[in-house]
């Protein structure tokens, strides 16, 4: 995969020392705007790469590149993913995906126009405990309830109250912690139990109105999924998942996922203890799974992405956007929002 990078904001910086002891990624060109191109240059440098634009159309057409990764602010990811694509470009694109279902499946529809691909860059989907979560579900029995918890206080929240208003906290560039972290949360929910029936969102706004943290509850039938996202306070990080058998737990955040705690009920409980509330307390079994240790959070995504491209699996690939197209649903869906 010959990659040109779009941007030079802190998650580009992620990007770019997570695709460093990938073999098969050549970063071959990156994008910075005209009063970034100070902060271009020094990634230029730093990672070797050859080719600086302040042009982005001049990088499309001119660069020796076959894919481009998005890490912009999420007000132009469709503007720049769709200028990608009508140059025949594959297109990483950060999360969120886009603004509004429209945008999102207009992209998907071009992507497939252009024989190319297009992704969005969630590391939820790339890592190892998604697939163990996955093969435990059915040894829980029936689903009661997913909760999920992803908070943690923002670097530009102290800011924000003092009345600056950067991006992540702007309405206008599509900021607040519903896009930026509860995403996370509802894609473990979507890949794991699919569309919900129903969605209703409770955000806490701020001054501007702005989600400062907020409540996405997602009905499915027989239980519901409780999504908890919040960028003015802190909280441990989790998710859960809880069935009649037993539960699994990623203790820490979710896009990061350290761990997960499988606890299974034994099958026989005749004797059944009670703890000091008056609660049955089962035999259980458990099991820590611990993935193996990565370079970084998102080298696995990145790794998939290079695989998927060079390797032409369009199945694999259009495994990964149904998923983003139906959290883009949910998203869409919180009509109080």
């Amino acid at each position: 995969m010959k990659l040109g990078i779009i941007g030079t904001g802190k998650i580009v910086e992620d990007a770019l020392f997570a695709i460093e002891p990938l073999e098969n990624i050549f970063v071959n060109a990156i994008f910075a705007r005209t009063h970034s191109l100070q902060k271009g240059e020094a990634l230029a440098k730093r990672y070797a790469i050859n080719s600086i634009y302040t042009d982005y159309n001049e990088l499309l057409t001119q660069a020796d590149i076959d894919t481009v990764y998005i890490g912009l602010i999420n007000s132009v990811h469709y503007e720049y993913a769709k200028k990608a694509l009508e140059q025949n470009k594959n297109v990483i694109l950060e999360k969120p995906f886009t603004g509004t279902l429209e945008e999102a499946e207009n992209l998907i529809n071009l992507s497939k126009k252009q024989g190319c691909f297009i992704f969005e860059a969630i590391t939820v989907l790339h890592n190892d405990i998604i697939e163990k979560m996955r093969a435990t579900l059915p040894k829980l029995g029936n689903i009661r309830m997913m909760t999920a918890n992803y908070s943690q206080y923002s670097s530009r929240y102290d800011n924000y109250l003092a009345g600056k208003v950067e991006h992540t906290f702007d309405p206008a560039h599509l900021g607040g912690a519903l896009r930026d972290i509860n995403i996370y949360n509802i894609h473990y929910a979507v890949a794991l139990f699919g569309t919900p029936q129903h969605v209703k969102y409770y955000p806490n706004r701020g001054f501007n109105g702005i989600d400062t943290s907020g409540v996405l509850i997602m009905e499915y039938e027989g239980f519901s999924c409780v999504c908890i996202a919040a960028k003015d306070s802190d909280s441990p990080c989790f998710v859960s998942v809880q069935g009649e058998k037993g539960f699994m737990k990623i203790n820490g955040k979710p896009n990061v996922a350290p761990n997960l705690e499988i606890v299974i009920a034994g099958e026989n409980n005749l004797n059944q203890a009670r703890d000091l509330a008056g609660a049955v307390v089962r035999s259980t079994t458990i099991e820590n799974f611990i993935p193996d240790k990565s370079h970084h959070r998102m080298t696995k995504e990145f790794k998939d992405f290079a695989e998927i491209i060079d390797g032409k699996k369009t199945a694999e690939a259009e495994k990964y956007i149904r998923e983003t197209f139906e959290v883009m649903k949910v998203i869409t869906n919180c009509q109080n929002f």
